[in-house]
C-alpha cells in the first residue's frame, strides 16, 4: 500500500509535522529522507529493508559507497543526499563549538568527534584546538594511516597549535575495527603528548577514541 492511502495521521510526514522529528522511528525518518519507494514497495518498506539490512542508521551511512548504490531503491543521488546530510550535521555541530565553551557541552564534542571520525574506513587522528575560554579555534585532521594505526608525531603538533595559538587542545582518533578501548600504545602516545605540550604551556583536556557505536573518553576514565 502506498503511503498516500495510509490515515493521514499515521504518514510519516504529517506525524512529524504533529508530534516533532524526535517521535519518530529511525525507519519512519528514513522514509521522510527517501521521500519514494520501489515498485511494489513503500518508502516506509525501502526504509525498513534498508535498516534490517545495514543493521542501523550508523552502518547504513558509513556504507561503502558501491554497496549502498547498489542496494535497490538507492542510487547515486540518494548517496549523495546522505553524505550531505552527515556533513550538514557535523558544521552545525561545529558551530556550536565555536560559539561556547566545549567543557560546557561534552555531549556536543562527542557527536561532533563521532560524525567526523566514525565512518572512516583508516585511522585518522585528528586535533580540536581551543582558545584560553576553551572555545573551538578549528579542528585539524592531522595523521592519516592504515586500517590499524596511524603515526603521530609530536613536533608536527606542537606546530600546529602554536600557529592557532591554542591554549589547550582536545585529540581524537578512530579505531576502524569498531572497538573504542584504548591500546597500551594510545595510552602511552597520549601521556608522550601531554608532557611535550605541557612544555609550551598548552593544557590536554581529553583524548577520546571513537569506535563504531561507542565513544571512549581518556579524561572520563581518569587516563590523563
Amino acid at each position: 500500500m502506498a503511503i498516500t492511502d495510509w490515515p493521514i495521521l499515521e504518514r510519516p510526514r504529517e506525524k512529524l509535522i504533529r508530534l516533532g522529528a524526535k517521535n519518530l522511528s529511525d525507519t519512519e525518518l528514513l522514509a521522510i529522507f527517501l521521500r519514494t519507494g520501489t515498485p511494489g514497495k513503500s518508502a516506509v518498506e525501502l526504509a525498513r529493508s534498508l535498516l534490517n539490512h545495514f543493521g542501523s542508521l550508523n552502518n547504513l551511512f558509513s556504507a561503502d559507497k558501491t554497496i549502498l548504490c547498489n542496494f535497490p531503491g538507492i542510487g547515486t543521488a540518494k548517496y549523495t543526499q546522505l553524505q550531505a546530510i552527515l556533513e550538514m550535521s557535523r558544521r552545525t555541530l561545529s558551530e556550536k563549538l565555536e560559539r561556547g565553551c566545549v567543557m560546557n557541552t561534552p555531549q556536543q564534542v562527542k557527536e561532533f568527534l563521532h560524525l567526523s571520525l566514525a565512518n572512516k574506513q583508516h585511522e585518522i587522528f585528528m586535533a580540536i584546538f581551543l582558545d584560553a575560554k576553551h572555545h573551538m579555534i578549528a579542528t585539524d585532521e592531522l595523521f592519516t594511516g592504515t586500517l590499524t594505526q596511524a603515526c603521530v608525531y609530536p613536533r608536527e603538533i606542537i606546530k600546529r597549535a602554536l600557529y592557532h595559538n591554542a591554549a589547550a587542545i582536545i585529540f581524537a582518533h578512530n579505531h576502524p575495527s569498531g572497538n573504542a578501548e584504548p591500546s597500551q600504545a594510545d595510552k602511552s602516545l597520549t601521556q608522550t603528548l601531554k608532557k611535550a605540550l605541557d612544555l609550551i604551556d598548552i593544557k590536554v583536556l581529553d583524548h577520546f577514541i571513537i569506535g563504531k557505536n561507542e565513544i571512549m573518553s581518556f579524561a572520563e576514565h581518569d587516563l590523563i
